[in-house]
């Protein structure tokens, strides 16, 4: 088996780097010992990136009598190096061994119970595969993986070995969309018969996308599966459901040469870092003047090759940015669904049809660039940016309070990190933890919709992977038995 090892980092050059940073290995043997003793589960991270850096924190600063960071993995040593820096800022003990760039070896020297897996997405399955393999439990950031094949190789892992998978959805934590899921478990509208949805990415964070290397499908199996998984999740998640056929139309209009001529630009560049039309495009990112970007990619690129501000116009891009997609669902819930990575604003609305009455659901994200300083949190909810209402059948609409949270993804990260790191997380009704089954279904459905792209054919869901299971969901109102009779409708006199 050609195991999952980042390779092409000389081995001496990786030390100078750590040496130059002022970083030294050291033992920790009061951590190793609490350790060894039981009294805290431990923890390795493979990819290092802008997103892993929640989990680093969260584990030293916030969850550190109940959770222990022992290993650390990645192809650039320049952010390795910048990861034991952000160690030492958290006032967090060094173990020897804690820093690698060969998988294989971290886990048989760090020895962890769990390995949390925030590699780009085509990679996750490798390093989920492998540390199950190799003894431990895994985490993985969104999406699970993206394609069916590799989802296949997941399930078939967990089967054979028994190791556990957990797939982190933040937002089905976010306060207004946990409000949401509590009105329709009540009842309140009844069962529901269709759901229309929406989601607008606007020209930051939308055009963030075509920048990276999610601009390529087989790195991040495109918007469809880098960004809707989470969409697709939480409508599963609202309606307790999971999709049996999805029928898909998209395209890419915007991000291309041609729409760069139509704005006065000689069509595309590299990137923007060397871009001789900066000051006239739009588009133009700054690595340089934003510090976060400096130091986590343009100062580390050199390790590489990995060129953050690459440009939105450029043909290399192979994804879509307007997309259109139809569900069906087991529970006979029809989802029609929109994803575009052009609007003026970020965030979406939603409609959920019951048979008592219909819930209108909207939510305003902040303006927010991925890795960038910012006052914004990834994902935040811009003030007043909720709107949640309750339409019966007959009779007036009722606007509800929203439920808020603080920080990331409206509040949801937190939320999702005492779920995670707690070793005995609060109860929960909503049933908002998520396993493969989960990361499985919401994935395949925007692997169904690349097929769809692709061949014009809708595409029975079912028949993607074997031995999926169904996901654990909260209970919701059935569909038979009797119904309340809505009030009778009001007639004018003329």
């Amino acid at each position: 088996m050609n195991h999952p090892t980042p390779t092409g980092v000389d081995r001496r050059a990786f030390f100078k780097t750590l040496s130059a940073a002022g970083l030294v290995l050291g033992a920790a043997p009061g951590r190793l010992a609490a350790a060894v003793a039981g009294r805290r589960k431990r923890y390795a991270i493979v990819g290092l990136g802008s997103r892993y850096r929640m989990y680093h924190d969260a584990i030293e600063k916030t969850y550190p009598e109940h959770a222990e960071l022992v290993g650390l993995c990645d192809k650039n040593p320049g952010r390795l190096a910048l990861a034991l820096q952000r160690s030492a800022e958290n006032g967090a003990p060094v173990p020897r061994g804690y820093v690698h760039t060969d998988f294989d070896r971290m886990i048989a020297e760090t020895k962890p119970d769990v390995v949390i897996v925030t590699t780009m997405d085509a990679t996750h399955d490798d390093y989920l595969v492998r540390a199950m393999e190799l003894g431990c439990d895994t985490v993985t950031e969104k999406p699970m993986t993206t394609t069916p094949a590799k989802a296949q190789r997941i399930l078939d892992t967990r089967a054979r070995t028994g190791k556990l998978v957990r797939v982190l959805f933040n937002y089905r934590y976010s306060p207004p969309r946990t409000q949401v899921k509590d009105i329709l478990m009540s009842g309140e509208i009844g069962e529901v018969l269709s759901v229309d949805f929406q989601w607008l990415l606007n020209t930051s964070h939308g055009a963030d996308y075509f920048r990276r290397w999610h601009g390529r499908k087989e790195n991040s199996g495109g918007l469809m599966i880098h960004k809707a998984t989470h969409h697709f999740d939480l409508v599963n998640w609202w309606l307790g459901a999971v999709p049996v056929s999805v029928s898909a139309t998209g395209k890419r209009e915007f991000y291309t040469p041609a729409m760069a001529r139509r704005f006065g630009l000689s069509s595309h560049h590299d990137r923007c870092h060397t871009c001789p039309e900066k000051e006239k495009c739009g588009f133009f990112m700054s690595l340089a003047d934003n510090p976060s970007l400096k130091t986590l990619y343009l100062d580390q690129e050199h390790h590489d090759g990995y060129f953050r501000d690459q440009c939105v116009f450029n043909p290399r891009i192979d994804i879509e940015d307007t997309m259109n997609v139809i569900v069906g669902y087991n529970n006979h819930v029809t989802l029609s669904y929109s994803l575009n990575a052009f609007n003026a604003w970020e965030g979406y609305q939603i409609a959920f049809n019951g048979t008592l009455g219909r819930l209108e659901h909207r939510i305003v994200e902040q303006v927010y660039v991925n890795g960038a300083d910012s006052d914004a949190s990834q994902g935040a909810i811009a003030e007043d940016g909720v709107t949640t209402t309750v339409i019966p059948l007959r009779g007036a609409p009722r606007r509800l309070e929203a439920w808020t949270g603080a920080g990331s993804h409206g509040g949801g990260d937190k939320l999702m990190l005492d779920d995670l790191f707690l070793p005995v997380p609060p109860a929960d009704k909503y049933q908002r933890a998520a396993d493969e089954r989960a990361g499985a279904v919401s994935m395949l459905i925007g692997a169904a919709a690349n097929q769809c792209f692709a061949t014009g054919q809708p595409v029975d869901v079912t028949k993607l992977v074997t031995g999926l299971g169904t996901p654990e969901y909260a209970p919701m109102p059935g569909r038979t038995g009797p119904l309340p009779m809505p009030a009778r409708a009001r007639t004018r006199r003329g």
